[in-house]
């Protein structure tokens, strides 16, 4: 066992994982106000033609969205 093992607090790595979600979740935050505080009538335009789209084609944007989000953190990672 390293012998800084000891001085350090068994839970640091879930602190370390907290801190690292909630910056995740801020930075989330902060891009997707951005559209809204630049250009607020083409995301109420966007947001519009979103509330026209069926259930299929909102799943479409979700799974496309998520599969590219799990794509930038392989890379990155």
């Amino acid at each position: 066992m390293p012998a800084d093992a000891v001085s350090r607090p068994v839970c640091s790595g879930y602190s370390n994982m907290w801190d690292t979600l909630l910056m995740a979740f801020a930075l989330m935050l902060v891009l997707e106000g951005l559209l809204p505080f630049l250009m607020p009538g083409a995301w109420r335009e966007a947001f519009r033609k979103l509330t026209e789209a069926g259930d299929n084609q909102i799943r479409f944007i979700g799974l496309t969205s998520m599969l590219v989000g799990l794509l930038l953190l392989y890379l990155v990672k």
